[in-house]
């Protein structure tokens, strides 16, 4: 496993980390499962876990933080995230001084912690200014609560006026942004990892294989596979992805995958990891084999010529209106 920096700071994240949005708890053969994908983890040098306060509403937290306690804190890093309701009330939701600072002692009593090492914003919040939740997270940190803070799925005007609150008032740093990246959609690209390599904020990217469409997993003109996510989820995220145009460059990416011999996982991955400004790919396992397929991303430099093939195959044009 190879190991980046978050950004500009002192931080190392090994390049394929585990988050636990989908980890399945239910049962006591699920709850196996999923430890021993996260000891697998373990195993393979994956030090970054993720969490967020309404997986499973706290259940992925406690189940994170008991399967942790097996390890040295100096070994892992661990985040977890605020914004989502929490409760029926009307401050149990968003990003207040008040949610924040409470939902946070949530996810420490939850993971049994002492301090996270991120904190994200999970999504922005319309209702509070920008600077009480800047000031916030900073008061955090000088806490010793957290160690870095950042936000997830933010626009590049969104970010960009956070960034410039931080200076303004003088305010610990937002070290780290986590959006979905994947081959599918490229949208940071565009405007974010520039701001971010302008601002030393390191990238952690969640959704990096398309709810499990660049694993193959479902191909064009075959029946869904039974128990998938796509029979599942409730928001359907997956289905909106498995467009007969989406389901034939997975043909064309599968082929090249084949013939580097690695497996289609590995190879979204690694192109992720192409772009310097990303610290870590956030993935998903519900067994120790995804896993293990998942890691041998790191380290994996892409040949020049299958990188000109997968771009040609994925035919992005990002959105440039000239001015003047």
């Amino acid at each position: 496993m190879n190991y980046r920096n978050l950004g500009k700071w002192g931080l190392k994240v090994s390049e394929v980390s585990l988050g636990s949005w989908v980890t399945d708890l239910a049962g006591t053969q699920a709850m196996a499962t999923a430890l021993e994908t996260v000891n697998a983890a373990f195993d393979a040098g994956v030090n970054f876990f993720d969490c967020a306060d309404a997986y499973s509403g706290g259940a992925a937290e406690r189940f994170l933080g008991r399967a942790l306690k097996e390890h040295r804190r100096s070994e892992y890093v661990v985040s977890s995230k605020v914004f989502f309701p929490m409760g029926p009330g009307a401050n149990e939701r968003g990003l207040s001084r008040k949610h924040i600072i409470e939902q946070l002692d949530a996810s420490l009593k939850n993971m049994g912690l002492d301090y996270l090492d991120l904190y994200f914003c999970h999504r922005f919040d319309p209702a509070t200014p920008v600077e009480e939740t800047m000031q916030a997270l900073s008061d955090m940190v000088a806490a010793g609560k957290i160690l870095y803070y950042g936000v997830s799925e933010w626009s590049p005007v969104q970010l960009t006026k956070a960034i410039a609150v931080t200076k303004e008032l003088h305010l610990r740093p937002l070290s780290v942004i986590q959006p979905q990246y994947h081959m599918m959609d490229r949208y940071i690209e565009d405007e974010i990892i520039a701001i971010c390599e302008e601002n030393g904020v390191g990238i952690v990217t969640f959704s990096p294989l398309a709810q499990r469409l660049l694993t193959g997993k479902y191909r064009k003109g075959k029946p869904l596979p039974a128990g998938s996510r796509a029979t599942w989820q409730a928001d359907r995220q997956v289905n909106a992805l498995l467009t007969d145009e989406n389901l034939d460059k997975v043909e064309q990416l599968a082929k090249i995958a084949e013939e580097l011999g690695i497996p289609l996982s590995a190879l979204a991955l690694a192109w992720i990891l192409r772009q310097k400004q990303v610290s870590s790919v956030i993935t998903g396992a519900s067994r120790a084999t995804q896993l293990k397929a998942n890691v041998q991303a790191s380290g994996y430099s892409i040949p020049a010529d299958a990188l000109a093939q997968i771009e040609r195959i994925l035919d992005y044009h990002p959105f440039v209106r000239r001015i003047g």
